[in-house]
């Protein structure tokens, strides 16, 4: 009994002498990181001046077939026959479409029954012309006698004229009864039915040439003074990315877009659709002066403006974040292009803004250089 109680009091000592050398560690470890003073670290970067910056812009325009126009007959009539439908290939003066010729053709032979009654009248007043000029040389007739009946055979002669005139505009009508094609190309589209009588003008087709494509591109007027014809210029339509050719570039701008109108020849090779959207690419040169930075490198700041945190040295080891007021010029997907409060050399954060605060000490985990695109 007493040999127990004797190994229960020294199990006790022993535990209570561990727990005075834990304690006595951990009162040693707490007093000695209350000593040491752990800095944020941070990612920075040195500003590098540029005196200019590239910038890449995309216009928009479609894209059109050199030859693409609306077809129809130049007179008015009752569609009598149509020859080919939407999506047809056609070559130079096929037939397309005809009108009704009924009336035109009675037309025609009305005038051509005058021309021969005209003709009959002619040769009868020619011969009697003949024999008036005989008898005058007789004295039987008179001299006004003589000049009437010259006079009868240059109206006869007029009036022929008139009516040959008349027969060749009817045939020139029923010439143009018959649609033809003006050049190689497809049928876009048909707009009229067979029976419909169709107004002076109405277009039937839309006929899109088989000739070079072309993009209508419209770009801001100090573009347009940049560029030059015959410059070569990359153009995107769909998934393909062409070289082509600055054909033209127009004299006046837009009323409504504000733009000038490129005239951009396709390579002959370009498999590409009327109305098709076409981008053009051109990187701008802008001589302004500035700082590319990271878009991480950027936040919030007050009257439109941006901030970003430069570091201001304040040891040998340690730096000061001060806020600057920063202007941003231009933007693409990665990079800012910026102006304001900062100057060459310069360092600033260029990640995890959202884990500092103005005022607070840091240390630099590493430093890059900002330099240009």
């Amino acid at each position: 009994m007493f040999a127990a109680s004797s190994f229960t009091q020294h199990a006790k000592g022993l535990a209570l002498g561990l727990s005075l050398i834990l304690l006595s560690g951990c009162g040693s470890e707490v007093k000695e990181h209350s000593h040491t003073i752990e800095y944020q670290s941070v990612q920075a970067q040195t500003l590098v001046l540029n005196d200019r910056y590239l910038q890449m812009q995309t216009y928009t325009g479609t894209i059109r077939s050199a030859n693409t126009t609306g077809i129809g007959f130049e007179l008015a009539g009752k569609l009598n026959n149509i020859v080919v439908d939407s999506g047809d290939s056609v070559k130079k003066d096929q037939v397309l479409a005809q009108l009704d010729t009924d009336l035109l053709i009675a037309e025609k032979q009305q005038l051509e029954a005058s021309l021969l009654q005209t003709q009959a009248d002619i040769d009868l007043a020619k011969s009697t012309l003949l024999r008036t000029e005989k008898l005058k040389t007789q004295n039987y007739v008179s001299a006004q006698q003589l000049d009437e009946t010259q006079q009868q055979v240059i109206s006869l002669q007029a009036n022929k004229k008139r009516i040959e005139a008349s027969l060749s505009a009817t045939n020139l009508k029923l010439e143009k009864s018959t649609l033809l094609a003006p050049f190689d190309g497809k049928i876009s589209q048909r707009y009229h039915n067979l029976g419909e009588v169709i107004a002076l003008g109405s277009p039937v087709f839309t006929l899109i040439g088989n000739s070079q494509a072309v993009a209508y591109i419209g770009v801001p007027v100090d573009v347009a003074q940049q560029l030059t014809t015959q410059q070569h210029v990359d153009v995107r339509v769909g998934k393909q990315t062409f070289t082509a050719k600055i054909a033209g570039i127009s004299a006046e701008v837009n009323a409504i877009s504000r733009t000038v109108q490129l005239r951009i020849q396709l390579p002959e090779s370009a498999r590409v659709i009327n109305g098709e959207i076409a981008y053009l690419a051109y990187q701008q040169d802008n001589l302004t002066a500035g700082y590319w930075v990271p878009m991480s490198a950027l936040t919030d700041g007050v009257r439109g403006l941006w901030n970003v945190y430069v570091l201001v040295k304040d040891d040998q080891t340690h730096y000061q974040i001060e806020r600057r007021d920063v202007e941003i010029i231009y933007t693409n997907e990665q990079q800012a292009f910026i102006n304001g409060a900062i100057k060459a050399d310069e360092q600033i954060v260029s990640d995890g803004l959202h884990k500092i605060v103005v005022g607070q000490k840091v240390t630099l985990a590493n430093t890059q250089l900002v330099g240009a695109l």
